[in-house]
């Protein structure tokens, strides 16, 4: 199975040190370690927490910043990582468009919408998203419980 992670979880992943991320953090280096899961980077997560780092570097020049763009290189070279594709927007379209028709509002209109293209390449590449954010991707995409996981001992 994938794990595909989302931008919370990565950003976690970036901070190990902050309690709040530790255990996550801790769980995901045990997972890639045993091998039992592929867990994959996708490009759009990749991109959304990127970004907020290029800005901390620039413009508020934060040692951190540079610290977690260190981890984020790290880490992709323990993970895989899922490009994005000309289907996988098509199908981000299409669940936008779905959601939007039904009323459910996943992002401001003229804003880009991480969260449909995030769950389009998980469906894309037939995997569960590890996030923090289970209300905006649990009506497009199966969530993986890593919480539950780690209280079931199992890596």
């Amino acid at each position: 199975m994938r794990l595909v992670l989302d931008c919370g979880i990565l950003g976690k992943v970036c901070h190990p040190d902050h309690p709040d991320n530790a255990l996550v953090a801790r769980w995901l280096r045990n997972v890639l370690s045993a091998g039992t899961f592929k867990v994959v980077v996708p490009e759009i997560t990749d991109y959304e927490l990127r970004r907020k780092l290029f800005h901390l570097v620039r413009y508020k020049s934060t040692k951190q910043s540079r610290i977690s763009l260190a981890r984020i290189d790290e880490f992709a070279t323990l993970a895989d990582y899922l490009p994005l594709h000309t289907e996988v927007m098509h199908l981000a379209a299409d669940l936008w468009a779905t959601a939007r028709g039904t009323g459910q509002k996943t992002a401001d209109d003229k804003a880009l919408d991480i969260d449909v293209i995030l769950a389009a390449q998980v469906l894309d590449c037939g995997g569960e998203v590890v996030t923090t954010n289970r209300k905006h991707l649990q009506r497009f995409v199966p969530i993986f419980d890593w919480e539950q996981h780690l209280r079931n001992g199992l890596v």
